[in-house]
């Protein structure tokens, strides 16, 4: 039982960190129909900024600094890079933004080296926030979960509950009408390119003192966003948030679980054939774990194309 709580406990840390990643991929990709193959490398750029700036102004600064700056590189990248391109379509959109993915990642090895660095958690932070029987449980873990939750409330309030979150959604769903009433389009596009790639280099920056802070981490986790933006549906923050816990929860769950289909069916009397079959019905679970994702993402496309809360066409 211990096993199966800190199971769900961890699952539901990586599903938030998840999000914040994922967060910003939505504003940019379901909002704004950009293609940014590169939204994980300013993920990767949040831990590095953050790395670097901790000895000089403190982890928390850092975490700020850190978040700005992934902000400012996502104005540049929207300006003067994808503006030109934008009208061109998505395919031009897709590969410039997986050139650029390609450029920042050989840059941090230019500069860092191509091995991890040693970005660690701050000592105010390390230590164990609770027990569950033998086991305890780090509060840094706890630290970014907090940081994940706060963020969607107050991405979620300022989307539907402000004046900006009024003139964001008319601008990108409506954008001849916002520019009518006075509203700067581009201005508006570049901004949320902008705050997308800051949340994500809050993601980087948090998630990069507790994971391994290494040139390879955009690489890591890159697909599995893309993952969880189709999954939630295009463009819902809640949906999102949604396929992100999810997500978190079924590859930790099947990660501690030790068993395969065969002993499953054997409750039923099925063994014998089970492992006659061989093949997929052998295999242990937590062998499969990485690949769940990707099994639930076609099941979600094959019954509701649309995701589990976008909307439908």
């Amino acid at each position: 039982m211990d096993t199966f709580i800190v199971s769900l406990l961890n699952g539901t840390i990586y599903g938030l960190l998840l999000f914040m990643v994922s967060a910003g991929l939505t504003l940019i990709f379901g909002m704004m129909g950009v293609l940014n193959f590169a939204h994980a490398s300013f993920y990767m750029l949040g831990a590095y900024f953050a790395y670097t700036l901790t000895d000089v102004l403190g982890f928390p600064l850092a975490l700020v600094a850190a978040t700005v700056l992934v902000g400012l590189v996502g104005v540049v990248v929207e300006k003067y890079f994808l503006r030109r391109v934008h009208h061109h379509g998505h395919a031009h959109e897709l590969l410039l933004t997986f050139g650029l993915s390609f450029i920042i990642a050989e840059l941090i090895k230019l500069f860092f080296g191509n091995f991890p660095v040693n970005y660690r958690i701050p000592s105010g932070l390390d230590f164990s926030a609770f027990t569950i029987g033998s086991a305890s449980y780090p509060a840094y873990r706890v630290f970014m979960g907090v940081v994940a939750v706060v963020m969607f409330v107050v991405i979620y309030l300022l989307l539907t509950r402000t004046r900006v979150g009024i003139v964001v959604r008319s601008a990108i769903y409506k954008p001849h009408m916002a520019e009518a009433l006075g509203h700067n389009v581009p201005l508006v596009f570049m901004s949320v390119f902008g705050v997308g790639a800051a949340l994500a280099g809050l993601a980087g920056a948090v998630a990069g003192a507790f994971y391994t802070t290494n040139p390879n981490m955009a690489l890591e986790l890159g697909v599995m966003v893309f993952v969880v933006v189709v999954v939630g549906g295009l463009g819902s923050l809640e949906g999102a948030m949604l396929a992100s816990l999810l997500i978190g929860v079924i590859t930790s769950l099947a990660v501690a679980i030790d068993a395969s289909l065969a002993d499953l069916l054997a409750v039923v009397g099925a063994r014998d054939w089970a492992e006659g079959v061989g093949g997929l019905l052998t295999l242990k679970l937590s062998s499969l774990a990485a690949t769940l994702p990707f099994a639930l993402m076609l099941l979600v496309l094959l019954i509701r194309p649309s995701g589990l809360m976008g909307e439908k066409a």
